[in-house]
């Protein structure tokens, strides 16, 4: 198992980077995939992908009294 990892093995330890990131945002979709239990069309799911992993910081309006 070892020999068939090797070149992963190795470059880990010349470059210190791991895919956990990848890993995590591949976790966010797959949740928003299962929350929705589907999406009408592609650009929907595409939006909800970006407005969950984008980090967006939105300014909301106040409402004054």
């Amino acid at each position: 198992m070892i020999k068939a990892h090797w070149s992963g093995i190795a470059a880990y330890f010349d470059k210190q980077v791991t895919n956990g990131i990848l890993e995590a945002i591949n976790s966010k979709i797959q949740l928003a995939k299962r929350r929705a239990r589907g999406y009408r069309n592609t650009n929907n799911f595409i939006n909800m992908i970006y407005f969950i992993c984008a980090k967006l910081n939105f300014i909301y309006p106040h409402k004054t009294l």
